[in-house]
C-alpha cells in the first residue's frame, strides 16, 4: 500500500498564507527527507556542505543554496517530482518550459497543488484590481511548453467567459534578432498583430493580455487603439519589460480610460506577481511577491549583499512550497529595491529591465 504523505504547513488550506519560518523549515524537511524529496534534491543533498533540515529556517537562509536553475535544462523532468506524491492521481499538473532567453530552455514540473494555490491567488488579486468577471478574454502569448499560456487558459476558465488565444514562439523570434535578421523578427511580430485584429474586429474583448512591444505595435494602428479603448476593460502586459516613459505615456494618453496593469515572474519560480494597486501613472510600476512562496531580494551581483532600499540591483528569486524548492536563482532582471508591504517577506521590486548580458550570452527580450 503507498503511504500517501501530507504536512499540515505544506498542505494547509490554499487561501492561507503560512508563517514564513513554519513554511521554510517543513519545506526543508519534505525536500530532503529520503522518503518525500525529489531524486534532484537528494542527490545534491550530499553536495551542499550543510544540511538544510537543521541550518535553513528562513528566506535570507536560502542564500546558502546554489543556483542550480541551469542544471534544469538537462535533469530528467521526473526526477524533480518529489517522492512524497507517489500514490496520488493527477498529482502533476503539467511539465513546462523557460523561454531560452539566456539558453537552452530549462524545464519545471509543476504540481496540481501549487496551481490550486497560485489560481488562488490570482483570482484575489484580479478581484482586487477590479478585472471584469464573465467576459471574453484575448492572450497574445506563448502556449505549447510554456507555463504563461497555462495559466492564462486557467485564468479564463475561473473568472472569463470564452478565452481567445494568439500563440508566440518566443525562441523563434529571439533566434531571428541574434542572427540579425531583424527583418524576420517584424514580420513575425506583424503576423501576430494581423491575427490580433482578426480577434479584436470580431470579438467583444474585456481583456487583453500581451507584452510591452505588441502592445505598442497594435495602439500605433488607430483602429486597433478605437477597438481596444472603446471594448477591452484592462491591458495586462508581461513578458517584457517596459519603461516608465511609456507606461506613463500609455496610461494618460493612448489609453486613459483603460486599466494597464504590469504583471512580472519567470518560469523558474512558477509564478507571477501583479502591480501593486493603486499606483498613480507617474508612480514606479512596482511588484509585490507571492511570499513566502515566492520571494525576492535586489542584491549587489558583484558581493551577492543586498542593495539600499530605492537602490537598483539584480533580482534573485525564491520559490519554496511542497510542489518545488527552487532558491537562490540570479535572475536576468535588475530592479530598484523597495520595502514590501507589511506582513510581506523579502523584497518588492519596481522598474525592472533586463541586463545587457547574462553569463555569456546576450539577453534577448524580443516580443516576448
Amino acid at each position: 500500500m503507498t503511504t500517501l504523505h501530507r504536512d499540515p504547513v505544506l498542505d494547509g488550506p490554499v487561501d492561507l498564507i503560512p508563517d514564513e519560518i513554519e513554511l521554510i523549515e517543513a519545506a526543508m524537511r519534505w525536500h530532503f527527507d529520503p522518503r518525500t524529496g525529489s531524486p534532484f534534491w537528494l542527490e545534491q543533498a550530499d553536495t551542499l556542505g550543510f544540511d538544510p533540515r537543521e541550518d535553513i529556517h528562513t528566506i535570507d537562509d536560502l542564500a546558502r543554496f546554489p543556483n542550480i536553475v541551469d542544471r534544469l535544462r538537462y535533469v530528467p523532468a521526473g526526477d524533480l517530482i518529489p517522492r512524497g506524491y507517489a500514490g496520488q492521481d493527477d498529482a502533476v499538473y503539467g511539465v513546462y518550459d523557460s523561454g531560452g532567453t539566456t539558453g537552452p530552455p530549462k524545464h519545471v514540473v509543476i504540481m496540481s497543488d501549487w496551481m490550486s494555490r497560485l489560481l488562488v491567488r490570482t483570482d484575489e488579486e484580479m478581484a482586487a484590481r477590479d478585472y471584469p468577471r464573465g467576459v471574453d478574454w484575448l492572450a497574445l502569448a506563448p502556449s505549447g511548453p510554456h507555463m504563461f499560456g497555462a495559466i492564462v487558459r486557467e485564468t479564463v476558465r475561473l473568472r472569463g467567459r470564452l478565452g481567445f488565444m494568439v500563440d508566440l514562439d518566443p525562441r523563434w523570434v529571439k533566434k531571428c534578432i541574434a542572427a540579425g535578421r531583424a527583418d524576420h523578427a517584424d514580420q513575425y511580430a506583424d503576423h501576430i498583430v494581423a491575427q490580433a485584429r482578426a480577434v479584436l474586429e470580431s470579438q467583444d474583448i474585456g481583456v487583453l493580455i500581451t507584452t510591452p512591444p505588441l502592445l505598442e505595435r497594435l495602439v500605433r494602428d488607430n483602429e486597433l487603439r478605437r477597438l481596444i479603448a472603446e471594448r477591452v476593460q484592462v491591458v495586462e502586459w508581461g513578458g517584457a519589460h517596459l519603461d516608465p516613459d511609456t507606461r506613463y505615456l500609455l496610461r494618460t494618453e493612448v489609453l486613459p480610460h483603460t486599466r494597464i496593469i504590469g504583471r512580472y515572474g519567470s518560469t523558474m519560480v512558477l509564478a507571477s506577481a501583479i502591480e501593486r494597486d493603486g499606483l498613480a501613472p507617474d508612480d514606479p510600476c512596482i511588484f509585490d511577491s507571492f511570499s513566502p512562496f515566492v520571494t525576492f531580494r535586489v542584491v549587489d551581483p558583484e558581493s551577492g549583499e543586498p542593495v539600499p532600499y530605492g537602490s537598483r540591483g539584480r533580482v534573485v528569486m525564491n520559490h519554496v512550497s511542497k510542489s518545488a524548492l527552487l532558491p537562490n536563482n540570479l535572475e536576468r532582471d535588475e530592479a530598484t529595491r523597495i520595502e514590501p508591504p507589511l506582513g510581506r517577506v523579502g523584497d518588492s521590486v519596481a522598474d525592472v529591465s533586463p541586463v545587457a548580458v547574462f553569463g555569456d550570452s546576450p539577453v534577448i527580450e524580443g516580443v516576448y
